[in-house]
């Protein structure tokens, strides 16, 4: 069935809700989000599993309601940044969720880690490791790429950053997935909010024996020694100290290991891009670009609006929960020529909303392009003729676009 005529058959826009996540775990979303960008492209749910919300569809909408921080707030005291309020008496606190002037100063404190000198100089360690990886993996094999691959590279990026017990680093991917997982899931790590606290409060007990550690000697460039050395950080709650931890290991770790499984599950399906690729190699950063639009690792961002303001005709009212489907943005064909396709060589590649944008863009999205330009820059070295062998497991969750699976295999 084409996408049209999936359209076409959907009922009213009236009745659509896209905050179900079962849309995402079957890849069924695209639809519903072509029928509102073109009936509805500013959608009031009156009634969800999350309540009352305005989903915020086309590209432009979603820019105007991203750079105005002064009435679209992302503060975790009005509702923080998912469609999902965090529980009462247990608000997840950290600079993502904070409006400025604090939030600016919180995130100034760990940004220089991911500057233009410090990414220089790990360029060689991420080049050094995704080579292991690659040349350790099985050939003529069926293995999971997620767990093989695209998680092993940025856990070990992580303990890298956090400068974290070498042995203990897949810890990280756990309290990743804790943080984040939607706790209906079948295969959630944890069934319910209680359980959620209860381990990030154990990763909270990890972390402060490392911050004890660091914040008596001299200040070092790992994250933990930037916080416990950083003037508003050195003293935060438990709550932000747990929050901020949080929010840096999922930074860090969920949108590239998706866009690494993503991308090659993107070239599977799209020989001739693969061939395209193989033949021009210097298309790899373009090839990074349309890979982290088309997976859009990021599915959503909330806002809560401060004000009554006005959003492309609609009357948003003070208090309103405010939905910016990054999904959905980045196949506004108003904006991006054929957004459904999967184009390596675009000619504008970087346009997307995939790491946000103005004050709240991702702080480590030099970062992640850098570890996915290596990636790919060694796979073609190699000339690696990998295959997916299977369709992908992904996740249940209206947040992440991931995968749990993705089973692949390398010609010897």
């Amino acid at each position: 069935m084409s996408l049209q005529h999936a359209i076409d058959d959907l009922p009213p826009t009236d009745t659509i809700d896209v905050s179900d996540p079962q849309l995402y775990l079957d890849d069924t979303w695209q639809p519903l989000f072509a029928r509102l960008r073109r009936e509805d492209p500013v959608h009031f749910c009156p009634d969800s599993p999350y309540g009352p919300y305005w989903s915020v569809t086309r590209y432009d909408d979603i820019m105007a309601v991203e750079l105005n921080h002064a009435v679209y707030s992302s503060s975790s005291e009005v509702g923080g940044i998912q469609i999902a309020d965090s529980p009462l008496g247990r608000d997840v606190v950290s600079f993502i969720r904070m409006d400025p002037p604090l939030h600016t100063v919180r995130r100034r404190t760990v940004s220089p880690i991911v500057g233009p000198s410090n990414l220089a100089n790990m360029e060689a360690t991420i080049r050094e490791r995704t080579a292991n990886v690659l040349d350790g993996l099985p050939r003529n094999e069926t293995f999971n790429w997620v767990d093989s691959v695209s998680i092993e590279l940025t856990t070990m990026m992580l303990a890298t950053l956090f400068d974290f017990p070498w042995e203990d680093r897949r810890k990280l991917t756990y309290w990743s997935d804790v943080a984040v997982a939607n706790i209906a899931a079948p295969d959630a790590p944890v069934r319910s909010d209680e359980a959620r606290f209860a381990e990030l409060d154990r990763m909270g007990q990890y972390f402060s024996r490392l911050w004890n550690e660091r914040v008596n000697a001299p200040p070092k460039f790992d994250l933990i020694s930037m916080l416990a050395h950083g003037e508003t950080t050195r003293n935060m709650t438990p709550a932000e100290f747990v929050g901020t931890l949080a929010l840096l290991i999922v930074g860090g770790n969920d949108t590239t290991r998706n866009t690494m499984s993503g991308g090659l599950l993107a070239l599977h399906q799209n020989p001739d891009q693969w061939q395209k690729l193989r033949v021009n190699p210097a298309l790899v950063p373009s090839l990074v670009a349309e890979t982290i639009r088309y997976q859009t690792p990021v599915i959503h961002m909330r806002r809560t609006a401060s004000t009554d303001a006005l959003l492309c005709g609609k009357q948003i009212r003070k208090g309103d929960k405010v939905v910016m489907w990054y999904v959905s943005g980045n196949r506004d064909d108003g904006v991006i020529e054929q957004p459904d396709a999967f184009i390596i060589d675009r000619a504008k590649p970087r346009q997307h909303l995939s790491y946000g944008a103005g004050i709240h863009r991702c702080v480590g999205d030099r970062l992640a392009d850098m570890q996915l330009r290596i990636l790919w820059e060694e796979i073609l070295k190699r000339d690696l003729q990998i295959e997916v062998v299977g369709p992908p497991q992904r996740i249940y969750s209206n947040f992440l676009r991931g995968f749990r699976y993705l089973p692949a295999r390398i010609k010897a």
